[in-house]
């Protein structure tokens, strides 16, 4: 009996020096992928729950629109411009709609006109333009209709979240 040689060596179950560095790097790979889609998640997150307040807040000036009279109801503002009729510390007195126009509030202000709590950092600016009554696409002078076209837009430390509109008739409440 004749022995023959053989020119590979009989493994005792370990792993190359290759098969691991390779399997460190694909183990690499996936960490890394991992977190970018955890990173994105949660910015993901943060910006739904952003938007969410953004909508809230935009809704409730909505409904402080609609419970406010269209014109002003106190006689000694009768003859004064469009506009708020007072301005303490940068916050207009909010009478009637008119006194909303290129007003800034921050905190926002809920369904009632008072500051929202717990709303740090986020405020909204509100511009209204006066609208035919006729062809709502048109711009009238401020004051000069029944149909005003009210835009919101909501900040979060400055940054803008969400800018939304709607119309205000006269009809509405009045």
């Amino acid at each position: 009996m004749q022995w023959r040689r053989s020119f590979t060596h009989p493994r005792d179950g370990g792993f190359t020096l290759i098969e691991i560095l390779l399997a460190v790097v694909i183990l690499g790979v996936a960490f890394v992928a991992f977190l970018s889609a955890m990173q994105t998640g949660i910015h993901t997150g943060a910006e739904s729950t952003d938007l969410t307040k953004a909508m809230l807040y935009a809704r409730e000036m909505r409904e402080w629109t609609r419970s406010l009279p269209f014109h002003d109801t106190d006689a000694a503002d009768e003859d004064k411009p469009v506009g708020p009729d007072s301005v303490t510390d940068g916050v207009p007195f909010v009478d009637d709609v008119d006194d909303l126009l290129g007003a800034t509030f921050s905190p926002p202000r809920d369904s009632f006109g008072s500051e929202i709590a717990d709303a740090t950092g986020w405020s909204e600016t509100v511009t209204l333009t006066w609208k035919s009554e006729v062809d709502p696409t048109f711009t009238v002078p401020d004051g000069e209709s029944n149909l005003i076209h009210v835009e919101v837009t909501i900040m979060k430390n400055g940054e803008t979240i969400l800018t939304t509109n709607w119309l205000r008739a006269k009809e509405d409440m009045d």
